[in-house]
């Protein structure tokens, strides 16, 4: 065991791993969106990341590029490898044992029941060293779909608002270009390629006849679906959901971004269905104008606290981004 990496470079790995999971956020679905990567002799000898469409997995890939260096070597994933059989490819677990890894660390127990601790149990029957556990909230957090997909049965959801110093998203004529900087507006759009898909309120589609699409260099591919909260019919290249709760029917979709307008917001705040919020200030006093959010049925301001924690603050040209996670009971 003496060849293997010390505790603060098993972290470093690790971190490692997660930020590559990332790169497969709102394209891997419907297989969570894993990092992997293969030490030998503290170098890294093979990465990879769970693809579009969710093949190939992040393991295979990682072992394809790590070829016969992965003999005694070291793997730090995210998920649990899988255990269970499938048509469109090997198990992972399976993978690295007839690859000679020598150790695996894993960040999270895979909440899927075909998986759910056999994939550890079956590497540790072929001889190799596995450890559970490291940085698993981290990793958990990067996959919040997938994980909220097997828990909750239903995607994760952001809620992300434009707003004024005053909680404005628009003059009272419904003016609302432009409230934020161009930073701001293309961190969005990066927020917008981390998902699967986008949805509005007929209203908004109505106002403003928003394109949804990415418009970042490169990645214009990584444009969602589009989705309509809406009791009416959606107009054709758009999805109709009736209701909030609806999005537990929705298919291949785990990260699901809300972008408004203020009804919506409401309505899935209501339904206690935002995982994260996204707030963009802008340095703007609009006065009269349209609100953020309408309303979301609060009777006693003693329960709209402790419901939030900040994650992440930062500027944004001369705008301010507002990261909020829900605080929910384990």
């Amino acid at each position: 065991m003496s060849g293997f990496p010390s505790p603060a470079d098993d972290r470093r790995y690790m971190a490692a791993a997660i930020a590559l999971s990332g790169r497969g956020r709102g394209l891997s679905t419907p297989n969570p969106n894993v990092g992997c990567l293969i030490v030998r002799e503290r170098r890294i000898v093979g990465r990879g990341w769970t693809q579009k469409g969710g093949r190939p997995h992040a393991e295979a890939q990682a072992l394809d590029q790590a070829m016969d260096q992965a003999q005694g070597a070291t793997a730090y994933v995210t998920l649990e490898p899988c255990f269970h059989l499938s048509p469109r490819g090997p198990r992972c677990a399976d993978l690295i044992a007839r690859a000679g890894v020598g150790r695996v660390v894993i960040a999270l127990r895979d909440p899927d029941p075909r998986t759910d601790g056999q994939g550890a149990d079956w590497l540790r029957d072929h001889g190799v060293a596995v450890e559970m556990g490291l940085m698993a909230r981290e990793a958990a957090e990067a996959m919040a779909g997938f994980v909220l997909r097997q828990t909750l049965g239903r995607p994760h959801v952001t809620l992300k608002l434009g707003l004024s110093l005053d909680g404005r998203i628009a003059l009272a004529d419904g003016s609302s270009r432009w409230i934020t900087g161009a930073d701001a507006r293309a961190h969005a759009h990066l927020e917008r390629a981390r998902h699967d898909a986008i949805l509005v309120g007929g209203g908004t589609l109505r106002a403003d006849a928003p394109l949804l699409d990415v418009r970042l260099p490169g990645l214009a591919d990584r444009s969602p679906r589009r989705l309509l909260l809406s009791r009416g019919d959606a107009p054709a290249g758009w999805e109709r959901i009736g209701a909030p709760e609806e999005i537990a029917t929705l298919d291949r979709v785990d990260h699901l971004l809300v972008e408004g307008g203020a009804g919506v917001a409401a309505a899935f705040l209501r339904a206690d269905l935002v995982d994260r919020l996204l707030l963009y200030r802008a340095p703007i006093i609009v006065g009269d104008g349209l609100a953020g959010i309408g309303d979301i049925g609060l009777a006693d301001l003693s329960a709209a606290h402790g419901r939030w924690r900040m994650s992440d603050a930062r500027a944004l040209g001369v705008d301010r981004l507002e990261v909020y996670e829900r605080v929910r009971s384990a």
